[in-house]
């Protein structure tokens, strides 16, 4: 058997599941394919330790839906397959999502049982999108939640994401998208610099400089391409030398150095010295190398003006999947909820907002269904759901990736300040839930 052909196609339908066919398939058979349903996505529980989580993705969901149509090529494959029947593949060449959909602005936190996106339409449409809908919000969420951290330890100082080389070749690309939204600086991916506007940076590796017969060698041919406003990458052999070196290639206008390996706190400290002391005061230092948020809090006192941050990022900090569901809570408008052990759903369509004190602090968060009705408004609750799709067209004037860096960088500045600790917590704030049944 040959190599399957590259997916050369804008369609995403195939990102589905065989077992949502199955489900459709079967539905279509009973008859119960069309009925009115509402799905949920939400986690049930934050990673381990986590006391917030940032929603993100939520614009490449809705492009994902916009150009989720079963091809030509796609049916047949289905159909050579037997994946299903012939009346099923007869629905979905004719498939288009035409219902609603609410939710979380991306950039937004969330806790545990946040109705992040309620999608709403018949079952047969709103199944077969369960997969495409996780997928890209489990990842990009993971990862935008591990880079707020990140960017809370740096303290305002940039971080390059730098993790391409370290994750699936698409996937490096929406995290470089989500590292941004969470307050990165930039990106070394140029795709995600082309798809999405975000800044790109990068220097030489250390392939570069093993290339020229000598470090002084490299140093100058990277000064003449690219200008003394470079980063020159010093610790290929030794780092004194390497740093005296690029003061005599640059001068004292060198832009930046970097240090890539060893104990980088100490190592900043006498770079920082020897620059200061070679009259290059304004020569900026930048580490990298398997830093993650933790390793970045420790470089606080450091003189560091810069991190480069590839593995820990692009894979969450430990934590690569948010852990969220899309579980069916509501069938013709009456709450349906599943009972298994530890994996319980709440039924009905959710609403939810967030109570902050009169000093913008966050103290609460409470979801309700329409049968418990909406709580009794208080002065500085802010709703947290917003329209994203009516009748399968996206609404007008959706935030923007800026917009949700904006939203993010308030909502961690609303946080209680234990909420931002990097050590093991429960959630920054509570989740009440008022859920009464319908009678």
């Amino acid at each position: 058997m040959g190599s399957p052909e590259p997916v050369t196609s804008a369609s995403t339908a195939l990102l589905t599941d065989h077992y949502e066919l199955t489900m459709l398939a079967s539905a279509l058979a009973d008859g119960t394919a069309d009925r009115p349903c509402v799905f949920e996505v939400f986690a049930r529980r934050l990673p381990d330790g986590r006391r917030y989580g940032v929603v993100a993705g939520t614009a490449r969901v809705l492009d994902a839906i916009a150009d989720f149509r079963f091809t030509d090529a796609e049916l047949t494959m289905l159909e050579q397959t037997a994946v299903v029947d012939p009346e099923t593949l007869a629905w979905l060449a004719d498939y288009e999502f035409r219902g609603d959909i609410d939710g979380y602005r991306e950039g937004d936190l969330y806790f545990p049982g946040s109705p992040i996106l309620t999608v709403t339409g018949s079952f047969a449409e709103a199944v077969v999108l369960e997969t495409v809908v996780l997928s890209i919000l489990n990842h990009d969420s993971a990862i935008a939640s591990a880079a707020a951290r990140m960017s809370g330890a740096a303290h305002g100082r940039p971080i390059i994401e730098m993790g391409g080389r370290r994750t699936h070749e698409y996937a490096a690309v929406a995290a470089a998208r989500a590292s941004y939204l969470a307050g990165f600086a930039t990106t070394s991916n140029l795709e995600a610099g082309r798809r999405y506007g975000i800044p790109t940076r990068g220097t030489v590796a250390h392939a570069f400089m093993l290339l020229h017969d000598s470090e002084e060698a490299a140093f100058r041919a990277q000064v003449s391409k690219m200008g003394a406003d470079t980063t020159l990458l010093v610790d290929t052999y030794d780092i004194t030398a390497g740093i005296e070196a690029a003061v005599r290639v640059a001068g004292p206008e060198l832009g930046a150095i970097r240090i890539d390996s060893g104990d980088v706190g100490p190592l900043a400290r006498k770079a920082r010295d020897q620059l200061d002391a070679l009259g290059a005061k304004d020569t900026r230092i930048v580490v990298s190398g398997d830093l993650d948020e933790h390793a970045i809090a420790a470089l606080r006192a450091e003189p560091v003006d810069a991190y480069g941050v590839g593995t820990s990022v692009v894979t969450g900090s430990g934590a690569p999947t948010a852990g969220m569901v899309y579980k069916l809570v509501e069938v013709d408008g009456r709450p349906v909820a599943k009972r298994s052990a530890h994996k319980e759903s709440r039924g009905g369509r959710k609403h939810a907002l967030r109570r902050h004190r009169s000093t913008g602090t966050a103290v609460e968060e409470v979801v309700w269904t329409a049968a418990s009705g909406r709580p009794e408004p208080g002065e500085n609750d802010v709703d947290l759901q917003i329209p994203l799709v009516r009748e399968g067209a996206p609404v007008d004037d959706l935030p923007t990736l800026d917009d949700a860096r904006a939203r993010l960088r308030r909502a961690q500045v609303s946080l209680p300040w234990e909420g931002l600790k990097l050590s093991h917590g429960e959630p920054a704030i509570p989740t009440t839930f008022l859920l009464r049944s319908r009678p």
